[in-house]
C-alpha cells in the first residue's frame, strides 16, 4: 500500500529529494507588459524577475513546440543539482534543454501536471 503524506508534512520533491522550488509558471493568452521573446521556444514570459514569490506568466506562439500540456496548464518549477538523477523514472515530455545560456531544463509530467526541472551550469 502507497504510503500517504500528512498534511504537515513536505513534498518528497523538497523534502526527500532536496529540490528546491523556483517558480510557478502560469500560461496567459495575452500579452504581459514587460513580456521578454524567446524565439528558439517560440513564447514570451514576464514578471519572474519582479515577483518575490517565484510567479512567471507565459505566452506562446501559435506554432510554439511545448506539448499542450504545458501550454496549457500552471507548472512548478524546480532546481536540481544532477538532472540525470531528477529525470530517472520519471515522465518526461520535453528532454532537457538550454532555454537560455547556463540552464538546462526539462518537462515532466506527473499525475496529468506537468513539472519543470532545471539545473543551472557552474
Amino acid at each position: 500500500m502507497k504510503q500517504l503524506r500528512r498534511d504537515h508534512e513536505l513534498p518528497s520533491a523538497t523534502n526527500k529529494w532536496g529540490w528546491k522550488f523556483h517558480h510557478l509558471g502560469i500560461p496567459v493568452n495575452h500579452p504581459i507588459p514587460g513580456e521578454r521573446h524567446i524565439p528558439h521556444l517560440k513564447m514570451y514570459v514576464a514578471g519572474f524577475p519582479e515577483s518575490p514569490y517565484g510567479i512567471e506568466w507565459m505566452r506562446f506562439d501559435e506554432d510554439c513546440p511545448l506539448p499542450e500540456l504545458v501550454k496549457t496548464l500552471p507548472h512548478l518549477a524546480f532546481v536540481v543539482d544532477d538532472m540525470n538523477e531528477a529525470l530517472k523514472g520519471k515522465k518526461i515530455i520535453t528532454p532537457p534543454n538550454p532555454p537560455s545560456e547556463g540552464v538546462i531544463v526539462a518537462m515532466i509530467e506527473d499525475d496529468g501536471a506537468p513539472i519543470e526541472v532545471m539545473q543551472f551550469l557552474q
